[in-house]
């Protein structure tokens, strides 16, 4: 048995995730992994709205175009799809899928084990790192192929105030397939494997194989100024990275400058770059967000691309995330990785990633927060030594370790 092991990867939230905007991180591992198989044996797996497609390994060439935007080669959308209503670039991505599809399931999967095994040979694995199609009768159509699911978080288990209503039941289901189900669970951090340990726990399921944590890497894309709007660094300025939802806390850092604005003035309140796309459950936020007066300290920008976001924090006096809850936390090494200053909340994945390199804030402490903004815009432009972020390479290695163990 080699060390790497032909894999089914399973590319359906990439495809789910196609014109929804700038990639999560989820988005990106998944991505990541298809990049990396490029030059290695393997097949894909996507599910589509009438059951599963096993794809060939070209086919992941024209998902990575298509979710970097070339779409140029995607069939028009069709009556039925609007009739559907379902999102174009998806309807339009998964019809062209099925016209190369190797094999054809339902939504149980039965017989995508025997597709891949006849294309790839007994030795073959499945990968998921999507946290989609986490599905109990495709887990055991999957046999006898070694099963590897990477869980990024359980925060739906964890703060069910934090996730869309009812989202919390649907993950515990989704989850107890997984761990009871998965030959091998990784996860992205040691805080996310303990997490995973601990619902195992309370939902009583006994797992036979470690989980393995093994944290995503970390790209750092070149800045590229000229894809900067313009207007927007006229004055010392911080950032805040990642999708407007309730668990990221954006209501603290506009509690924060509306302090800072009402003692100071406006025109002496240092920028806040508050760069994501909008998400879900946070209507108030959404609503100080559209009240913002154009030209005022805090700015909302959506659809930066990696090397915009890039230039932005090399001029930022610091990134700031009072989040409460994360897997990983994918800004915080992008700005480390980058000597950038960071101010965040304690939670166990930032502290484990950063050690004392960051500032620790109480995610509810208005004046603190408010006191180290002030004493950052006041002083020189900081940069520190560069830290030491985690690569793909021992990703990638640590989960093929993981299926190679779980096969003998």
């Amino acid at each position: 048995m080699t060390s790497e092991p032909p894999l089914l990867l399973d590319v359906s939230r990439l495809i789910s995730r196609l014109g929804g905007g700038v990639a999560t991180g989820i988005d990106r591992v998944e991505a990541a992994w298809l990049r990396h198989l490029q030059t290695r044996p393997h097949l894909l797996l996507c599910r589509v709205p009438r059951g599963q497609l096993v794809l060939p390994p070209e086919a992941g060439a024209a998902i990575l175009r298509w979710t970097q935007g070339d779409v140029a080669d995607l069939p028009r959308a069709g009556l039925r799809d609007r009739l559907r209503r379902t999102p174009t670039l998806r309807a339009r991505a998964e019809r062209a899928l099925s016209g190369h599809a190797l094999h054809r399931a339902g939504p149980d999967g039965r017989g995508v084990a025997r597709a891949a095994t006849d294309r790839l040979g007994p030795g073959a694995a499945y990968l998921n790192t999507g946290h989609a199609n986490w599905d109990r009768g495709l887990f055991a159509a999957l046999q006898p192929l070694r099963r590897a699911v990477l869980v990024h978080d359980t925060i739906p288990l964890d703060h069910p105030e934090y996730t869309r209503p009812g989202q919390d039941r649907l993950f515990r289901d989704r989850f107890a397939a997984v761990a009871e189900m998965a030959d091998v669970i990784a996860t992205v951090s040691q805080a996310s494997a303990d997490s995973v340990a601990l619902w195992c726990e309370r939902l009583g399921i006994l797992r036979r194989q470690p989980v393995i944590a093994t944290p995503i890497g970390t790209e750092l894309a070149a800045p590229t100024a000229a894809d900067v709007p313009a207007g927007l660094t006229g004055r010392p300025f911080f950032v805040t990275l990642g999708t407007i939802e309730p668990r990221k806390n954006h209501a603290l850092l506009l509690d924060v400058w509306q302090h800072l604005a009402a003692r100071h003035g406006p025109a002496q309140v240092p920028g806040l770059l508050i760069v994501g796309r909008r998400g879900w459950e946070n209507r108030q936020t959404f609503a100080r967000l559209d009240a913002l007066p154009p030209g005022g300290p805090v700015a909302e920008l959506g659809g930066l691309d990696d090397g915009a976001v890039a230039a932005l924090l090399m001029q930022a006096r610091a990134l700031l995330m009072p989040s409460r809850a994360e897997g990983f936390g994918l800004p915080l090494t992008e700005a480390a990785g980058r000597g950038i200053p960071i101010i965040c909340a304690a939670l166990p994945s930032a502290t484990r990633l950063l050690g004392d390199y960051a500032t620790y804030l109480d995610p509810d402490d208005t004046d603190g927060w408010a006191a180290q903004v002030m004493a950052l815009a006041g002083a020189p432009l900081r940069r520190f030594p560069p830290l030491p972020v985690p690569g793909w390479p021992d990703h990638f290695r640590n989960v093929m370790a993981g299926l190679k163990q779980a096969s003998d």
